[in-house]
């Protein structure tokens, strides 16, 4: 499977998942424009659209594909949206004509009913996760509960290593910024946050990344660690007692964060 990140808006990428025979699935289509000139340009044909959340910017282009296009849309059942023919929740095992099938994972926290889709691929499965986990952070809370998105993210992470993580947005740069002050003894987040500069710099997505990247350099995978649960101790003000704590006052100190 060949997978391409579209830009979108500001900062957003829709994912085009393409297949055997020039099948392809589009990921949180935010606007219908850039899928269409893709799918031209790379000669591919829209089977699906796979849908992670209800954000506008997720799901603002679906309508106008579906019409110009007729395929079918899936997308969190605790969220519909104008569209949705298949609503999910996690468990469902989906089969786009001409590739592998998705596996939808129920990963709420930043809204109430987010879901992800895996897909296999000998050469590392594709995780397309939307706004739950991004390249060395992790979404707002927007619906859902800090408990939920803590339990989605040690879900995740409990993913194979080689997984590549794509996610919706082009965030991974602030990110690695804020979490260097959380851990600013970790080299392999030094060298990733440089890296990552570098691409940016030529006009290259910092994505996809890999879950062995996240969990070495992502803050809120890294919870447990002592350095981590120190920096947002000190932070707060305060001891704190489960990782649950810890993570919940991490995400309270990006939310103020103005780096």
């Amino acid at each position: 499977m060949r997978v391409l990140p579209i830009p979108a808006f500001q900062d957003n990428y829709i994912w085009l998942a393409a297949g055997r025979g020039g099948a392809a699935v589009a990921v949180d289509p935010g606007e219908a424009g850039p899928v269409l000139r893709a799918l031209e340009a790379e000669g591919l044909r829209l089977t699906g659209i796979a849908v992670t959340h209800h954000h506008g910017d997720h799901v603002g282009g679906v309508p106008e594909l579906k019409r110009r296009l007729g395929v079918p849309v899936w997308g969190p059942a605790r969220e519909p949206f104008p569209g949705l023919d298949r609503p999910v929740a996690g468990g469902e095992r989906l089969e786009p004509g001409g590739l592998p099938p998705w596996e939808v994972l129920a990963v709420p926290g930043h809204t109430a009913g987010h879901v992800a889709y895996l897909v296999p691929d000998s050469g590392g499965d594709w995780l397309f996760c939307g706004d739950t986990l991004f390249g060395g952070g992790c979404g707002r809370l927007l619906g859902g509960t800090a408990a939920q998105l803590h339990a989605s993210l040690e879900r995740l992470a409990a993913l194979p290593e080689s997984t590549r993580v794509c996610c919706a947005h082009e965030y991974t740069e602030a990110n690695l910024r804020f979490a260097l002050e959380v851990e600013p003894g970790n080299q392999a987040l030094r060298e990733r946050l440089e890296r990552v500069r570098a691409w940016r710099r030529e006009g290259r997505p910092s994505l996809p990344s890999t879950l062995a990247e996240e969990r070495a350099t992502n803050p809120f995978l890294r919870c447990r660690e002592p350095a981590v649960r120190e920096a947002v101790e000190r932070w707060a003000g305060r001891p704190l007692g489960s990782t649950l704590e810890v993570f919940a006052t991490l995400r309270a100190w990006k939310d103020r964060w103005r780096g």
